[in-house]
């Protein structure tokens, strides 16, 4: 039997059910009004309970937040208020273990200097300094 929406399956999507969320909006873990990482990781059982199979993020990268995080500053880290790498690396796993998939939306948007970013081929990271 097939499981639905089964990362191993290249058409998992057709039978998912998706959830998108923005993290500053979902669930606030320490009382300072945003979301984050942690609050997010608490409402795990709620999304699998709802019968959600994927969780769709908006943009959670580091920004200057003049465009709703699509403005990336940082593509490789987690704004801050939103938690830290290792805060989303525990609801990455968290999710996972419920057998939920986990998409990340990324805004392509003008870089301007000082953006950080991966370098696909060697993983390495870098800043860039000079328009083009």
């Amino acid at each position: 039997m097939k499981k639905l929406a089964s990362a191993t399956d290249p058409l998992w999507y057709k039978d998912a059910i998706i959830y998108e969320l923005h993290v500053r909006a979902f669930a606030d873990s320490n009382g300072d009004g945003i979301g984050d990482f942690p609050g997010l990781l608490s409402r795990l059982d709620y999304l699998q309970d709802l019968g959600v199979t994927c969780i769709w993020l908006l943009p959670f990268f580091p920004s200057p937040l003049r465009d709703d995080g699509y403005d990336i500053a940082n593509y490789v880290d987690v704004n801050p208020c939103y938690g830290t790498l290792d805060d989303f690396r525990k609801f990455l796993d968290a999710a996972h273990l419920r057998e939920m998939q986990v998409m990340i939306e990324l805004g392509k948007s003008p870089i301007g200097p000082g953006t950080i970013l991966p370098n696909p081929i060697t993983g390495t990271v870098s800043s860039r300094t000079s328009p083009t």
